[in-house]
């Protein structure tokens, strides 16, 4: 199993000792989730929103979103490579209120609707998957891979230009990087970005909008 932290805001994190980096940050994981992908995009603004979560991961920056919609529908296309991390997701305590939903799906094989969510979580390469989605289909996008420097293929001016691509006009992708080469290929892509909120260290998070 992979060693458990609980982070300052109480909710449980993990490391992942082959890229050597804690899945969420140490300071608030649920915090991170809420302030920094989910919150800038103002969802409830939004009718019947689709979200891309890529690198889905334990699933806390869909688990806020869906807090934050309750009642009202939204559908989630989560993509994760390593299924290890998806299959300990039902014995993981999340202190977010629709995490259960979250692990029924899993439990019932990656797809689930309740008649106001639908959630389906598919394996593999985001960058072979993201290929697959619609152009113009996507409403916001959450992008949480490892870092820039742990994890670069999945940062680069390709894979921003997928992302482009999927999103409505007007849509949004939140990232907690606010790396340079980031910001530069979310640009090259062509993003108009702007700086997101800042928790929980100096630099502050990224939102990218179409």
């Amino acid at each position: 199993m992979t060693p458990l932290i609980i982070t300052k805001d109480g909710s449980p994190t993990f490391w992942n000792p082959t890229f050597g980096e804690y899945y969420h940050s140490i300071t608030g994981a649920k915090e991170e989730a809420m302030k920094k992908f989910v919150e800038p995009c103002e969802l409830l603004s939004r009718k019947n929103p689709v979200l891309l979560d890529v690198c889905f991961g334990w699933g806390y920056n869909t688990a806020a979103a869906l807090d934050v919609m309750a009642e009202h529908p939204v559908s989630v296309i989560g993509m994760e490579i390593d299924n290890n991390v998806l299959q300990k997701i039902p014995m993981t305590n999340a202190p977010f209120t629709s995490y259960q939903f979250i692990q029924k799906c899993v439990r019932k094989g990656y797809a689930l609707s309740n008649g106001i969510w639908n959630l389906s979580i598919v394996v593999g390469d985001v960058r072979e998957m993201i290929k697959t989605i619609a152009s113009c289909s996507v409403d916001c996008v959450f992008l949480d891979p490892f870092s820039p420097k742990r994890c670069p293929e999945l940062w680069t001016v390709n894979v921003m230009n997928e992302l482009h691509r999927v999103l409505k006009q007007g849509g949004l992708l939140t990232t907690y990087s606010c790396a340079r080469s980031v910001r530069e290929n979310l640009k090259a892509a062509g993003f108009h970005v702007k700086d997101g909120p800042c928790i929980g260290r100096r630099g502050p998070s990224t939102i990218a909008v179409r």
